[in-house]
């Protein structure tokens, strides 16, 4: 009795050193064991106690099972740790994203203080706020002249995406970056008159300009001098002599032509609606005809059916069975610069979204209700026909304007020329020193875009940087020649070394090339969430059209637009047009 109350703490004190999983375990097998044997020694039992004996193996598997679970964690485990860290990068990077896109807004909300012009430097004058001439203004270091903007557009227009406005998927404003925001961050001084050129002397070097403005002060008319002039004026519609064009077809060039066209659009709709009208007049009234297959007429009639398909019909289905979009084209086929695949793509796709072409028809005449054409059959023989419509939008060819045309009588070199100023290798107008071109109104063997025309103001900035970084270096040079040859010793020794830094920093500056227009590639939009490109990637072209292509020709918009404003703004009206439809009312 006694023995067994002495055993008694003992067993509890052990019971307390040894984990809670094999405790029970090893007091049982102490107890049983102890009940089994005869008396030992105090030693044994001491022995026994502190070190109670269980099975090694079973504590060799409890070991492994625990260094198991720490050591692998289970794949839930895993894909949860996966799927934090990459929540946490896509926080972090929202939060980056936000920041970088509040701190550029910051930026063009709050222009610095400017310089203001040295009335010693050159004059640069420029007219027009067109791709060219942006471009030029964007890259031009303006403390090296002194800058005059001249352009009846206080504002740069993103023309690709002019034809989305016409519809009400992008509002007109959100691709407008207005010009004065662009001088405003310069670092000098630039001066901006909102006037139309109408004339340029050569031999005075004067500008005369006239505002157009409704409200007009005491003068409405004065002239600019200039040292160094650039005309970037753009092209005008040309309508190829053809009676009735002007009159009564609808161009898609400026804002106020696509807010022309969205009221056109609905005045048809909503006269062929009215009552006791006749189906011929209906009929008549539904059909839209668009002059043109380049990318401008091709990504007008993409839009106008999608606009018919996704909302028109919704909300005025009495127009479904008239109406009909029909493009026509002179040439065999439409968008003749993209590749012959890419091409029937796009026929085959306007098919299949209902839309006619008519390629091979040449318009003769158009009068209020009717075009004229001649239709090419495909033995030769030609045929006229009369086409009704009710909204016809003109969209093909460049005409000279009338500044341009003046200005190419004043220089012999340009008598030969028809389709706008010829210039040189550097983009100087042939047959002059200080007038640069640049633009539809410039004639440099390439295609009149807007990437030409982008690519050419570019070039400019370096070059009119070069040509100021030059005449710096210039009189550095003459101020050290003059020091150096008062000098002696050591100074003339310094001097002759500065000359030789600089004049080798000349010949780097002087090292600037002729223009070289770097063709990036061709989109169009045509309809039905679809797209055409045709890039350039190395020494080939990538041509594809698709769903995809549509979001890479988005996103490649998006990020040709000038400012941030004007991508933030695009992307709201994607988003507004697409959940809550296209506004159908005609103002």
């Amino acid at each position: 009795m006694a023995m067994k109350q002495t055993i008694r703490p003992l067993l509890r004190l052990n019971a307390l050193q040894t984990t809670s999983s094999s405790s029970n375990f090893s007091t049982r097998h102490t107890l049983s064991t102890f009940s089994h044997r005869p008396s030992t020694p105090q030693l044994d039992l001491s022995r026994a106690l502190i070190k109670p004996s269980f099975p090694r193996s079973t504590f060799q598997q409890s070991f492994r099972r625990s260094y198991a679970d720490i050591s692998a964690p289970k794949p839930k485990r895993r894909i949860r740790r996966t799927l934090r860290w990459l929540w946490r990068f896509t926080y972090l990077g929202v939060i980056g994203f936000l920041g970088y896109t509040g701190y550029t807004i910051y930026l063009l909300r709050t222009p610095s203080e400017q310089d203001e012009a040295d009335p010693r430097k050159k004059t640069l004058v420029i007219l027009g706020t067109g791709w060219g001439a942006v471009s030029l203004l964007k890259k031009l270091d303006t403390e090296n002249y002194n800058v005059i903007v001249i352009s009846p557009r206080n504002f740069f227009l993103f023309t690709p995406l002019l034809p989305s406005c016409t519809t009400g998927t992008i509002e007109h404003r959100s691709i407008m970056e207005p010009v004065r925001n662009i001088l405003r961050h310069k670092k000098t001084t630039v001066k901006y008159y909102e006037a139309e050129a109408t004339k340029i002397d050569y031999q005075k070097k004067v500008v005369y300009i006239n505002d157009d403005s409704e409200i007009k002060g005491d003068t409405s008319s004065t002239e600019v001098p200039f040292d160094m002039l650039v005309v970037g004026v753009g092209a005008e519609n040309a309508t190829f002599g053809i009676p009735g064009v002007r009159e009564y077809s609808c161009f898609l060039k400026e804002v106020g032509d696509a807010q022309q066209i969205r009221k056109r659009i609905m005045d048809c709709v909503e006269t062929a609606s009215f009552k006791d009208q006749s189906p011929e007049e209906r009929k008549r009234l539904l059909h839209m005809v668009v002059v043109g297959g380049g990318p401008t007429g091709v990504e007008f009639a993409g839009e106008l059916q999608d606009f018919f398909e996704q909302d028109l019909k919704k909300w005025v289905p009495e127009i479904v069975d008239n109406f009909h979009v029909t493009l026509v084209e002179a040439l065999p086929n439409v968008l003749p610069m993209f590749s012959k695949q890419l091409i029937d793509y796009t026929e085959k796709s306007f098919k299949e979204e209902s839309i006619t072409i008519r390629t091979k028809t040449m318009v003769k005449n158009v009068t209020d209700k009717t075009i004229e054409a001649e239709f090419t059959r495909p033995d030769g023989t030609k045929e006229k026909e009369i086409l009704p419509y009710g909204l016809l939008v003109w969209a093909t060819g460049n005409a000279l304007r009338p500044v341009v045309k003046d200005l190419m009588s004043q220089i012999p070199a340009q008598k030969d020329s028809r389709r706008g100023l010829a210039v040189n290798e550097y983009l100087v107008v042939n047959g002059t020193e200080n007038i640069w071109a640049v633009g539809d109104c410039a004639i440099a063997n390439y295609a009149p875009t807007a990437q030409v025309a982008s690519q050419e103001g570019a070039f400019l900035a370096r070059l009119f940087n070069s040509l100021a970084k030059t005449e710096t270096i210039n009189a550095e040079l003459a101020n050290l020649s003059v020091e150096q040859a008062k000098a002696t010793g050591e100074e003339r020794t310094q001097a002759l070394n500065n000359i030789k830094a600089l004049q080798k920093q000349l010949r780097r500056v002087k090292q600037i090339g002729p223009f070289e227009y770097s063709h990036q590639g061709s989109l169009a939009y045509i309809g039905h969430d679809k797209a055409v490109a045709d890039i350039s990637w190395l020494s080939g072209n990538i041509a594809s059209g698709g769903t995809i292509t549509y979001w890479f020709w988005k996103s490649a918009y998006v990020n040709m637009c000038f400012s941030t404003r004007n991508r933030m703004l695009v992307l709201v009206d994607w988003v507004k047009s697409y959940i809550f439809g296209r506004d159908v009312s005609r103002e």
